[in-house]
């Protein structure tokens, strides 16, 4: 009889569940803009009609939002982002029902008041009569305020064009690197257009993934290679030379020896800096396994070992670790980097991966006195197997440069993390790339017939140039490539016309032989000839491999949705960085070819480029008019 009584009182339990489930409703749509763009990060905040706060919550990536379990009822839903007046709208739930709205925000009036110093200015913007200090995202302020950057970029002198006849090879090192391009975004987000020098072109092209042909055989990458019309020059051919490596499912990477080393320095106090730190490195967290091991070094006016090498099965600890950190002090990074380094090697795996994670707004201000020395620590723990992985955040004093180059030397990725989407990317999803390394120092050599190219443009890639004889070169260190990721390198080509002759001054090349009066002409239908030389992760001699590219007369409609899209991001960084060879380049053809190559877009972020494009064409406008008055 207890038995049915028992079953009895479940069964109507549930049916109680199921009715209250009934009753409730959700809230969901999409930000757009006027043009239909989606609008992604937007904050949305739902109020009772009396101002009661109900939910708060971040559109992603695709512009959508939804606010679940809300009981049937009339409610106040609040849009609000730079560089857009906000929207209110009053909306209305009904019991089991889906409440579904497009939110459309139009563009708010952006008056600049005031104009700072510093290699990243950061403006005092006045929006919809709210003042929006630019960098201090989520604050706002009734008054004007100066606002000091101490931002720090390392100039970029923009490749030029090079005579195929008398320079045939171009050499450089592969890039993964993708902190430019989530810096750009942030910069636009705050209704600013990015200082040139924070754009990096092959970094915003390479944050995107593209279809690229999987790896065969024991090749650790493909290699691919596609030939169209340029679309910010119809009299020259964009060509695209695209790298894979295969991806590896995280439960079969090998064990892992991690540091975390965070900046707890007095400059980290703000929601974009060491909240958000946190936040994210407990994402990572939630990833391990247990026989990866989690240490962690934080350091301010003095480094410290907030959490000895802990098993991944110990989440709970480690959690509890990254919470109890706190901003204060000044920054002694050199110091921590020491300390995190001397964890590593005490914990080391010989066949895992040793790696220490810095995260910081890159403000190294007391410790070592010279970059060099800091180099020479770096390189000294990266050849006896511990790499460095570095992730930026926040606004105001990030020191990029620096950020770059120690992540360059520590054989790692550099990152900018300005939200916590890009958290889940950086930490989550590309965790395979940052943990498993497929190939080091891989190098690039292009060498172009001088029959059918009479100039060519690297676009990107600057600080990645090498010189010739570096390529053979098994001692000059080069860029690693982790698994699944996708490497793309762009070059602007101008075709050769048939009465233009120059004196052929090399030979020893595929092309190209002294005294040949119509050198490459023996490769008719060739455009140029792609070596690349890499090694194997734990070898000291390299491997090369080769593929020729075909020319073609494809016009950029008819190619494929990878060259069309890296080709549009490229084109956008031009404008961002008003490159003197951008010829017809223009903000609503980058978003229209971009647009029209998204494919299936499943997170979002080409949506996202597409959104960006359209925010900097609006911005530059602004900034022309203003300038004019």
């Amino acid at each position: 009889m207890s038995r049915i009584i028992a079953t009895v009182f479940v069964c109507l339990l549930a049916a109680v569940s199921v009715g209250a489930a009934q009753t409730l409703g959700s809230l969901e749509g999409q930000v757009q803009d006027a043009t239909g763009a989606v609008i992604p990060g937007a904050t949305i905040t739902v109020t009772t009609p009396e101002g009661s706060a109900v939910a708060k919550q971040t559109a992603n990536q695709l512009g959508r939002y939804a606010v679940m379990s809300l009981a049937p009822g009339k409610y106040v839903l609040e849009v609000e982002t730079p560089g857009f007046n906000t929207m209110r709208l009053r909306v209305e739930v009904k019991p089991g029902k889906k409440a579904w709205n497009v939110v459309v925000l139009e563009v708010g009036s952006v008056t600049e008041t005031i104009d700072v110093r510093g290699s990243a200015p950061i403006l005092q913007t006045q929006v919809s009569g709210i003042a929006i200090p630019r960098g201090r995202r989520g604050r706002k302020a009734r008054s004007a305020s100066v606002l000091v950057s101490t931002e720090d970029y390392a100039h970029i002198s923009e490749n030029r064009f090079h005579k195929a006849r008398r320079t045939p090879l171009s050499t450089f090192s592969i890039d993964v690197d993708t902190a430019s391009y989530a810096n750009v975004r942030r910069f636009l987000k705050d209704g600013t257009i990015p200082p040139k020098d924070a754009v990096r072109i092959e970094e915003l092209v390479n944050y995107f993934r593209y279809d690229d042909p999987a790896p065969e055989g024991e090749t650790p990458f493909s290699i691919s290679t596609e030939v169209a019309e340029c679309p910010w020059n119809a009299k020259n051919k964009i060509a695209r030379i695209g790298l894979r490596s295969q991806a590896v499912d995280a439960k079969d990477l090998p064990p892992a020896n991690l540091v975390f080393l965070l900046d707890v320095s007095g400059s980290m106090m703000s929601e974009d800096k060491l909240p958000l730190l946190k936040k994210g490195f407990a994402l990572l967290t939630e990833q391990l396994r247990p026989e990866d091991r989690v240490a962690i070094v934080a350091y301010a006016g003095a480094s410290g070992l907030v959490l000895p090498s802990t098993p991944g099965s110990k989440k709970d600890v480690i959690l509890a670790a990254l919470d109890r950190l706190q901003a204060g002090g000044s920054t002694a990074g050199a110091a921590g980097i020491r300390q995190a380094y001397a964890t590593a090697r005490e914990n080391f795996f010989e066949h895992g991966n040793n790696r220490v994670i810095l995260a910081t707004d890159g403000d190294f201000n007391v410790g070592v006195s010279t970059d060099s020395e800091l180099i020479r620590l770096i390189e000294t723990e990266r050849d006896e197997g511990v790499f460095l992985s570095v992730l930026g955040f926040g606004t105001g004093n990030l020191k990029d440069s620096k950020m770059e180059k120690l992540a360059d030397h520590g054989n790692g990725q550099y990152g900018y993390v300005d939200s916590m989407l890009e958290a889940r990317r950086q930490l989550v999803e590309q965790i395979g790339a940052t943990l498993l390394t497929v190939a080091k120092d891989v190098k690039l050599q292009v060498e172009f017939n001088p029959a059918r190219v009479a100039r060519y443009r690297l676009v990107g890639y600057e600080n990645r140039l090498l010189a010739d004889e570096d390529f053979d070169d098994d001692k000059k260190d080069a860029g690693d490539m982790g698994a699944g990721h996708v490497v793309t390198a762009l070059y602007e080509i101008e075709p050769t016309k048939a009465d233009k002759k120059d004196d052929a001054e090399d030979d020893g090349l595929r092309y190209q032989v002294r005294d040949d009066p119509k050198p490459g002409t023996q490769y008719p239908d060739e455009l140029f000839h792609v070596r690349i030389r890499y090694k194997d992760p734990r070898a000291s001699r390299s491997r090369l491999l080769s593929v020729v590219a075909k020319d073609a007369d494809t016009a950029i409609e008819a190619a494929s949705d990878r060259l069309r899209f890296s080709a549009a991001v490229a084109e956008f960084g031009m404008l961002l960085r008003e490159s003197e060879f951008r010829a017809d380049a223009s903000y609503e053809q980058a978003a229209k070819l971009a647009d029209g190559a998204r494919g299936e877009d499943a997170d979002g972020r080409r949506s996202e480029l597409v959104f960006l494009i359209k925010t900097a064409a609006r911005l530059s406008k602004q900034k022309t008019v203003s300038q004019s008055r």
